[in-house]
């Protein structure tokens, strides 16, 4: 008998566990808080980019994710972008930049937001935009309120910080605020949101309710194990923390994609 009941016992064990791994197996990729456009408004600009962002589940874990904008079926004026950057993860937050060619026909466009996980299961969002043109060769004023003085050293522990004032003519587009090594020796037009080799302090696109103007303040503990990307990323590798001279750059971008940047502000690490 109790040969009898360890058998039935292990025989649903079994049973239950091929059916939680068929049903796992199935299980299409979750995607949400999509936002689409500076502030969630579906809005693009020919010449410009589109900001895209996600957070994504998926437990047959990401093959790849596909963009694509394009008017009605039938219509030849498609901009699709294909990401495999992200294969083999379960979860992510997406964030990306598509760029609007200038010669884009403005108009409304139908936006395909596709991840497909390596089980085959595919999942689309699909999201209506519109393309806009936007006239502005003025580039944001930037105002550096209060900053370290020159030179000044920081120990293991000690926080780095910066504050200031951007502000567009028309809109904002993102500001970027980034701790940059002086002997990695990165020209500015360089420092981004996603080399490895510099400390982001703070990046952002999303401005609330007053998208022309924002009051900004950005740190960093020295040592910390992660830096203040819109998705934090360990600090290390090429941007470990090392002890020398580093300097904070400010740079910030309206909607057209003008950039604006800051001087130079040296600080100097011990650790």
């Amino acid at each position: 008998m109790n040969t009898k009941i360890r058998f039935l016992a292990v025989f649903f064990s079994m049973a239950f566990m091929a059916a939680f791994t068929s049903c796992n197996k199935d299980a299409k990729p979750v995607i949400s808080n999509l936002i689409v456009g500076l502030n969630n408004s579906h809005v693009a600009y020919a010449g410009s980019d589109l900001h895209i962002e996600a957070e994504i589940v998926a437990e047959g874990k990401i093959n790849k994710i596909t963009v694509e904008i394009h008017k009605e079926e039938g219509s030849s004026d498609e901009i699709a972008v294909e990401y495999d950057e992200f294969k083999g993860l379960k979860n992510t937050n997406f964030h990306k930049h598509i760029y609007i060619p200038e010669t884009t026909p403005l108009g409304s466009y139908h936006l395909h937001f596709t991840v497909s996980d390596m089980e085959g299961n595919t999942t689309t969002v699909e999201e209506e935009i519109t393309i806009q043109e936007l006239i502005d060769n003025e580039a944001p004023s930037l105002t550096i309120s209060s900053a370290p003085t020159s030179g000044q050293a920081f120990a293991n522990g000690g926080t780095i910080s910066i504050s200031g004032h951007v502000e567009d003519n028309v809109r904002l587009g993102g500001i970027l605020v980034a701790l940059v090594y002086e002997s990695d020796n990165i020209p500015d037009a360089n420092v981004t949101a996603d080399n490895s080799h510099v400390i982001v302090m703070l990046h952002m696109h999303n401005f609330g309710d007053d998208p022309d103007e924002y009051d900004f303040t950005a740190y960093i503990t020295v040592g910390a194990a992660n830096d203040n990307n819109i998705t934090p990323a360990p600090i290390q590798g090429d941007n470990a923390w090392k002890t020398g001279n580093y300097y904070i750059l400010v740079r910030v971008k309206d909607a057209k994609g003008n950039w604006t940047f800051s001087n130079h502000y040296p600080v100097v690490i011990s650790l």
